[in-house]
């Protein structure tokens, strides 16, 4: 990405029932937006991501950095599919990280020329599936 201009960037973390996202100038936050997502997060995260635009547009989004887990299997595959979705259709890089700086540590890659090209979840554990019927 190119330093020498302001890159816009949203954020995005939805592993628990507490959904949050951001938006960033380079660094510096513009706004942001948490919410009681819970089970709703799937019909509530498109109207929370036009609160937190503020009258912008997706095609202003430079980049795209999500929080990757370890958290709920569905908060993370509602959340990091919407991501995934908006970075292919705007053709836009996407980095997924974990950990306490995971939003620091996202954008710091974005604005490095950064792109995990697909978003893919850490759930923390193997998945637990049922044995097929002998």
């Amino acid at each position: 990405m190119d330093r020498s201009s302001t890159v816009t960037i949203l954020t995005l973390k939805t592993d628990k029932p507490e959904a949050e996202l951001g938006l960033f100038a380079n660094s510096q936050q513009l706004t942001a937006v948490k919410w009681q997502a819970h089970r709703q997060l799937a019909s509530t995260i498109h109207k929370q991501l036009k609160e937190v635009l503020q009258g912008r547009y997706l095609k202003d989004i430079d980049g795209i950095a999500c929080f990757k887990g370890p958290g709920s299997f569905t908060g993370l595959r509602i959340g990091l599919s919407v991501a995934n979705g908006l970075a292919y259709t705007q053709n836009i890089p996407i980095v997924a990280r974990q950990g306490k700086n995971w939003r620091e540590q996202g954008i710091k890659d974005l604005l490095a020329g950064k792109n995990d090209r697909i978003a893919t979840p850490f759930y923390g554990r193997s998945a637990k599936t049922t044995s097929p019927k002998k």
